[in-house]
């Protein structure tokens, strides 16, 4: 528990304290937000507001994840790790994309594909790390099973034998990565919208991974296994991480909400895409975590649906996509759309948070 307060607390301080220094030296060199001509005209007041933000989210979280460790003398964990790794591979390839916008002056940062590559390349290396590293158990930071509440045992991606196993495991971390990075980039739009998302998305996690933790036991999952278990390898430090990310998201978005002193930028958005999808790979609930992350869900669907309808039909489903712009252009204040955008963030980590302890109520009453 106290390395927790500490991850959370050091993150917190760090990142409302950091940031107002940071922008400085991003006005200081003129790094602002080139905003596209085709987009809410009420978004033109946003030009040249500092960008790349993104840094300072990475840097507070990895730096208060160290000094928590440091703070009770304990090495971190492999999984959380890895899904740093996660974090500031994405936050690099998104680091890239914006430095190419602003210093083109151009909406169009990395080209499509050196985007998906880098993604790629990143979630590749995690995916075939998070199978090799086991600790004293057997367990790894991530298996081949598909995921709901926990491993789904006929839903294994190694039914054709370990090597197979490993590249479907690769293909489907790939799509997480991507599906999750590119969720958080699309609810960027609006000021303080994707960190105030993210920071009710870890909130819920840091629920998990502490329950995870509390039920943990070391058993042979092949003999039968024992009620009570989670699978996942280092849920308490799992917990630490979200503790982090939270304080740092809640700092960043002191200066993040409207009207934003700085944007996070692709740098802030692919990097906490990358660390959520790390988070429902490490804790075994890769599905449910497309119910708490539901927003992030929707508003890729948005565009999904706006682009499939218009190709098909010639018609728009939406007024403009993602979904929080079609509210916009209906008249809907920035900041409403937000607060609201929040409460359904938070309905939907709620109902992802009962439907993990109704799995878990049986075995507690069992």
């Amino acid at each position: 528990m106290i390395p927790i307060l500490i991850a959370g607390g050091t993150a917190l301080v760090l990142a409302i304290f950091g940031t107002p220094l940071y922008i400085r030296v991003l006005v200081k060199r003129g790094y602002g937000q080139f905003i596209r001509d085709d987009g809410p005209t009420s978004h033109a007041t946003k030009r040249g507001t500092p960008t790349m933000g993104g840094v300072a989210i990475i840097l507070a979280t990895i730096l208060a994840y160290g000094i928590a460790h440091l703070a009770v003398w304990e090495p971190p964990s492999i999984s959380v790790l890895l899904v740093l790794f996660l974090m500031v591979g994405l936050g690099v390839v998104g680091f890239l994309d914006d430095y190419l916008k602003i210093s083109q002056q151009r909406s169009l940062g990395l080209r499509p594909r050196a985007k998906l590559l880098g993604q790629f390349v990143v979630a590749t290396a995690f995916a075939v790390m998070a199978l090799l590293f086991r600790d004293e158990s057997g367990l790894t930071p991530a298996s081949t099973n598909i995921s709901f509440v926990r491993d789904v045992p006929w839903l294994d991606l190694a039914f054709g034998g370990s090597v197979a196993g490993f590249i479907l495991f690769a293909v489907w971390a790939n799509f997480l990565v991507a599906a999750w990075s590119n969720g958080v980039n699309l609810t960027d739009g609006l000021d303080g919208l994707a960190s105030g998302a993210t920071i009710i998305f870890t909130a819920a996690y840091l629920v998990i991974s502490f329950w995870q933790w509390r039920q943990v036991c070391n058993v042979d999952f092949a003999a039968g296994g024992t009620v009570n278990c989670y699978d996942a390898r280092d849920p308490l430090d799992t917990a630490v991480l979200c503790a982090a990310m939270i304080g740092a998201c809640v700092g960043f978005l002191w200066w993040n909400t409207s009207p934003a002193k700085i944007f996070m930028g692709d740098t802030g958005s692919l990097a906490l895409g990358g660390a959520i999808a790390g988070l429902t790979i490490v804790s075994r609930t890769q599905i449910l975590g497309a119910v708490i992350g539901g927003l992030f869900v929707a508003i890729s669907l948005s565009v999904i649906i706006q682009v499939a309808s218009f190709k098909t039909t010639g018609k728009r489903v939406f007024r403009m996509a993602p979904l929080q712009h079609h509210f916009e252009l209906k008249g809907w204040n920035e900041v409403t759309i937000v607060v609201r955008f929040w409460i359904v963030a938070g309905i939907l980590a709620g109902l992802g948070l009962g439907l993990f302890y109704l799995d878990a109520l049986p075995r507690l009453t069992s």
